[in-house]
């Protein structure tokens, strides 16, 4: 059985050209598809008798007692449905925690799976039932299980597990000021990971003796393993100390609650167990394999810009720091492009990936694909037949319906016209609204997949 998510783009009605729109379409439609979850997994599992082989690894089904998986984040549905269909009978159950409600049209998951909603990006009540339930669902595994763990972004808030002390209010302040401070993913899960019994190796130590595979859906900058969903499955490099260090870099050790301060004063002292860390014996029958990834799409949709006849090159992947000033940044790109036809002549497509940040300065909605619009407005005034992209993957931008926004040379203009000033919005962290006046926002719903942010520019 093959099942893939359809809901994939929406382009908002900025192209004066309908052949130019569906082409930007037809580029973006396949950036998503080859991350896919669902077929991303199927392409790394199948099962061939009494084997299972993953990758280049091969399990003895007969040898196993039980498969169980265990599904996480904002992909949890499509990977666990993957597997599902992969193994058959051979699965004896499994969990799902994702953010969207999943339903009986959608997926064929009610049978075999337990699922749970969990809350993103702050967690919430839902969040602590899965992270209770999870824990709870891998107690009794032994060593001839075999636990199949699915992992893709956003598993860091949909499940957790705090630790004693630490209430729900406590938990959601500190996301909250994380949220808003500026601080990268890598930053705020290393301070996840020392406040979570599911993080840092958590679910890996839980399953522990059984076997134990984690395909990985990677929705953080270079891939890194102990940073995805904050590593639940692998070990943690980090500390008690680099997690204090990081909210002291912010100004948000004072402001943070007693109850989280005192944790980590604790664990600094090694009066608290730190994380599990590389060499923990819960590690040693482990397989961890990333089965999609932000690059992945980015060169899906470099190929299909070939494909359709332009000049395209990936410029990087590793795209981060302050979002309007990258989105400035993208804009001197693409005007080079248009004058000088470096690094491409036209038609010309360039594909940066990655995740940028947003220090929330007023009252307004945005997210941080919406800042990098923003930012690229003033840059590409005037210039003809040129565009610039900005989309989250997984179609959701910050706490927005809109998973990012077109700007063109005649944005500027038309903003204008509406009084409608680049910098008011910017101050008052309201991009949404800004380039919802202007018909240029890219809605989607949930795409079903996560895996950062891309940024296509393009000149025609």
């Amino acid at each position: 059985m093959m099942r893939t998510n359809k809901k994939l783009e929406v382009l908002p009605s900025v192209f004066p050209d309908a052949e130019i729109s569906a082409c930007v379409g037809r580029i973006i439609r396949a950036s998503l598809h080859a991350v896919d979850p669902y077929q991303v997994v199927c392409k790394v599992i199948q099962k061939k008798g009494t084997q299972l082989v993953i990758d280049d690894e091969v399990y003895d089904l007969e040898h196993i007692d039980r498969v169980l998986a265990v599904s996480i984040g904002k992909a949890a549905g499509l990977m666990a449905q993957a597997v599902a269909d992969v193994l058959g009978d051979k699965l004896a159950a499994g969990i799902v925690v994702q953010k969207q409600e999943i339903t009986h049209s959608s997926l064929d998951l009610k049978d075999t799976f337990q699922i749970f909603q969990g809350n993103h990006p702050v967690p919430g009540q839902g969040s602590l039932a899965a992270g209770t339930r999870v824990l709870k669902f891998l107690e009794a595994c032994s060593p001839r299980d075999l636990v199949l763990f699915l992992i893709s972004g956003g598993g860091s808030a949909l499940v957790t597990h705090p630790h004693s002390g630490i209430v729900l209010d406590d938990l959601q302040g500190l996301t909250h000021l994380l949220l808003e401070c500026g601080a990268q993913i890598d930053e705020i899960n290393t301070i996840r990971k020392h406040l979570d019994g599911v993080k840092g190796g958590g679910l890996a130590n839980a399953a522990s003796p059984a076997r134990i595979v984690t395909l990985v859906l990677s929705d953080v900058v270079g891939n890194p393993l102990d940073m995805i969903a904050s590593g639940p499955t692998v070990a943690d490099p980090t500390t008690f100390t680099d997690a204090k260090a990081i909210l002291e870099k912010y100004n948000l050790w004072e402001k943070i609650p007693d109850s989280i301060s005192a944790i980590f004063e604790k664990g600094i002292a090694g009066k608290l167990p730190e994380t599990r860390k590389p060499g923990s014996a819960c590690f040693n029958n482990a397989q961890v394999l990333i089965v999609g990834s932000n690059y992945q799409a980015a060169c899906a949709g470099m190929d299909a810009a070939q494909q359709e006849g332009m000049n395209a090159q990936i410029l990087t992947t590793f795209l981060q720091g302050d979002a309007f000033n990258a989105g400035r940044f993208l804009g001197s790109l693409l005007c080079q492009v248009s004058k000088t036809g470096q690094p491409l002549a036209r038609p010309a497509c360039l594909i940066l990936g990655g995740e940028t940040t947003v220090v929330v300065e007023g009252t307004g909605l945005g997210g941080r694909n919406l800042e990098v619009a923003l930012g690229a407005v003033a840059e590409i005034d005037g210039l003809d037949n040129v565009a610039v992209i900005s989309l989250a993957t997984d179609g959701e931008d910050g706490p927005t319906d809109a998973a990012g926004a077109v700007v063109t040379g005649r944005t500027l203009q038309q903003a204008l016209g509406k009084g409608l000033v680049v910098e008011t919005y910017r101050l008052n962290s309201d991009s949404y609204h800004y380039f919802d006046s202007l018909g240029a926002l890219i809605k989607t719903g949930s795409t079903g997949t996560n895996v950062n942010d891309l940024n296509f520019l393009f000149a025609f």
